[in-house]
């Protein structure tokens, strides 16, 4: 049996060598090597792993590991996600709520995290939705326009 660690590195070994769209297929590639592995430990894996879904085209994706670093990758990143998988924003008091395309919730709240901005407190993300919270209203109000702006370049 596998430890944690050694799950997961295989995991990353596998997606740098497959394209993998879907935790299922993970799990069919993971059985297939032998290792016993339900679908929960590997949606736990994806998260602690951070990896994100990347489109291929004609609307498939695979995972990846998150490769951004400074904050200028950061936001190219961003950008380049708000414009193809960002459906909604809006505000309600100090909180940002995002509806992505389903399945890109978590990679978006990830690279969001990664920014380490003082008037974003944090994020969590479920399949089509995040949850950012900010400091205060006036810096949430100044947050979604920024995160808006990204969507229009």
């Amino acid at each position: 049996m596998l430890s944690k660690e050694q799950r997961q590195k295989l995991i990353q070994d596998i997606i740098a060598r497959e394209p993998i769209g879907t935790q299922s297929e993970l799990v069919g590639r993971l059985q297939a090597q032998g290792v016993q592995v339900t679908q929960a430990t590997v949606s736990r894996d994806v998260s602690e792993l951070r990896l994100v879904r990347l489109p291929i085209g004609r609307g498939r994706h695979r995972y990846a590991l998150s490769q951004v670093s400074s904050e200028v990758d950061v936001m190219d990143e961003l950008g380049r996600l708000f414009r193809t998988l960002v459906r909604d924003l809006d505000r309600a008091e100090n909180l940002i709520i995002i509806k992505t395309v389903d399945g890109h919730a978590i990679g978006i709240a990830y690279l969001l995290d990664k920014l380490r901005r003082d008037d974003l407190v944090g994020t969590l993300a479920g399949q089509d939705t995040i949850f950012i919270a900010a400091r205060t209203t006036l810096e949430a109000e100044g947050l979604l326009e920024e995160l808006s702006s990204l969507s229009l370049v």
